[in-house]
């Protein structure tokens, strides 16, 4: 988006709109230096009569002008209206080859989309998650109709189609059919069971995550096609009462899920083919003293999750850890030990097979 607005002010329409600013400014001065010479009045004088000629304001002459001194009004009258039509006519062209240039743009880059995130509704929390995938550098657009919403993703730069999320073109054109995942924010839990309805039509493969206002539609939008559902209401008020049920703990998961200064964090690794800690117990791996991170559970490969294991439950090829430790050094443990080597979003294609299973 931002290359092709570099290219249309750079285009011949600016060019354009410049030179006629500079002949404007040259005919200003020609009528201030006009009506000095040829009717004797004071510079700024001539300088409001050439204003009021060219912006046809109306309002009285100065004094009474010369045979000479109105040719040279209609003169300035003609030439100024001339370059002022030029500029209006040349300015509302750069507007519409700039909006143009944006939609073509956006439309290559959607072209060119595939395992991508579709975000339906541009909201408080649509735009909170958009925010966290785009610092993740994971591959986003976003479905949004209203006007307010439209301006606020132009001014943060994200890939957006214009149109109702209930509409199949609108999905159709969102990449419904290459996205990886499709994120429904809407406000309205009927609006989202209808989209997500529309969307497992288009895609039976794409990973649905739903937010629901109201527990008891939760079971509608499951069964309308949706991975998981999620209250954000209910997690709220949830976290809201350990604050006062269980004060430390509510302060420890914030700090480490919302402290941005915090070093420590939860994460999850592969146990990649090479890896040394295959065929192993965790007795035998001594993972907290030799690195430095914590293994609070294993989810062996297409079992159940086995939270705080034992010493002598086996790691295993196929099998996530999930830790707690320095980011830094759960990166390091991640490469030299686990010898998962996979990007992020290399990472996140396995979560719908997580999520379903």
């Amino acid at each position: 988006m931002l290359k092709a607005l570099r290219n249309t002010i750079g285009s011949p329409g600016i060019k354009n709109i410049v030179i006629a600013t500079f002949v404007m400014i040259t005919i200003f001065i020609i009528g201030m230096i006009g009506y000095h010479y040829l009717e004797g009045m004071r510079w700024f004088d001539g300088l409001y009569m050439t204003f009021i000629t060219i912006s046809t304001i109306g309002f009285n002459e100065i004094k009474t002008l010369s045979i000479e001194g109105r040719i040279f009004t209609m003169g300035i009258f003609v030439f100024g209206i001339g370059v002022i039509s030029y500029i209006a006519s040349q300015t509302t062209q750069l507007l519409f080859e700039s909006e143009l240039f944006v939609k073509r743009a956006m439309r290559k880059r959607l072209e060119k989309m595939e395992d991508h995130y579709i975000i339906c509704g541009y909201g408080r929390i649509g735009h909170r998650i958009a925010t966290v995938l785009n610092e993740a550098e994971l591959p986003i657009v976003i479905v949004e109709n209203r006007a307010s919403s439209i301006e606020r993703l132009r001014a943060d730069g994200f890939t957006y189609i214009e149109g109702d999320a209930e509409d199949e073109r609108v999905l159709k054109e969102a990449g419904v059919k290459k996205a990886k995942a499709l994120i429904c924010t809407l406000s309205s839990d009927q609006d989202n069971v209808f989209t997500t309805l529309l969307a497992r039509e288009l895609n039976n493969d794409v990973f649905i995550l739903v937010r629901t206002n109201e527990h008891k539609n939760r079971s509608r939008v499951l069964r309308a096609g949706a991975n998981q559902v999620i209250s954000p209401y209910e997690i709220g008020a949830d976290r809201m009462a350990n604050v006062i049920l269980r004060p430390n703990v509510e302060q420890f998961i914030q700090s480490m899920t919302r402290d941005k200064m915090q070093d420590h964090t939860f994460d999850e690794v592969l146990i990649a083919e090479g890896s040394e800690l295959a065929g192993k117990s965790l007795a035998e791996v001594d993972v907290r003293n030799r690195f430095s991170v914590l293994i609070i559970a294993i989810i062996p490969n297409g079992e159940q999750i086995k939270f705080n294991p034992n010493s002598s439950d086996i790691i295993n090829v196929g099998d996530s850890l999930i830790l707690m430790g320095d980011l830094g050094k759960i990166q390091k443990f991640r490469e030299e030990v686990c010898n998962d080597q996979r990007t992020l979003a290399e990472r996140t294609k396995h979560f719908d097979e997580v999520n379903n299973g």
